[in-house]
């Protein structure tokens, strides 16, 4: 799918109180090892640790440590600027529901490698999100960028032919989010990653909005 837009970011949206509401409000939950799709996600779904192997291939990929959240006083705050970029850049897609916050911590040398939120097959599960895909992601810069170092927002503008590709026009910095508080939104199916961590801590809160498949 093409885009004109692929993100949206609403710099300083959200107060300072209100994140570090959330980060003290986190921290005071057990922290897990994220994890990323394949036999991750299926170990999680089935509620079972990952062994040696698992954990280093997966920090392969990805490395940080994160706290669900789904309280609603979250999603209050964070649903209009979904809703309105949604709006601003064109997308209009159609969604209805909203998975869990992932609350993250980077810390020195933690990442998340090249990936794309959304999966190639519809969720198959009882409650809301069953028959629905992941449309749109949202991240929330809760750290201001000031306070760390590394650990960027980049995305890929995957619109091209691989002899095309030309990372000085496809590979993007999102430097709109260092802001504290600032909050960028995107289709699911876009490129990006976070890359590694070289001083301080960088604190985000993620969240992906899900709808029918698109027709």
């Amino acid at each position: 799918m093409n885009l004109s837009n692929y993100f949206w970011c609403f710099k300083s949206a959200l107060t300072p109180r209100f994140c570090d509401e959330v980060i003290k409000y986190a921290l005071n939950h057990k922290e897990t090892m994220a994890i990323t799709g394949g036999i991750g996600r299926e170990r999680n779904l089935q509620k079972q640790p990952l062994n040696k192997d698992e954990i280093r291939n997966l920090k392969h990929k990805r490395n940080s440590d994160l706290v669900w959240l789904d309280e609603p006083w979250i999603y209050k705050e964070i649903h209009p600027y979904v809703q309105q970029a949604n709006i601003n850049a064109g997308w209009n897609f159609n969604w209805d529901w909203s998975e869990s916050c992932q609350f993250t911590k980077y810390k020195l040398n933690q990442y998340y490698d090249w990936h794309c939120d959304s999966w190639d097959k519809v969720y198959k599960s009882e409650g809301p999100q069953n028959g629905k895909i992941r449309k749109l992601s949202m991240t929330c810069q809760l750290t201001d960028g000031s306070e760390y170092k590394g650990g960027e927002l980049e995305f890929d503008f995957r619109q091209y032919e691989p002899p095309q590709r030309d990372e000085s026009k496809h590979l993007r910095k999102a430097t709109e989010i260092l802001p504290k508080g600032s909050i960028i939104v995107f289709p699911s199916y876009v490129w990006h990653r976070v890359k590694p961590i070289t001083q301080g801590v960088r604190y985000s809160l993620v969240a992906w909005h899900l709808g029918y498949p698109f027709k």
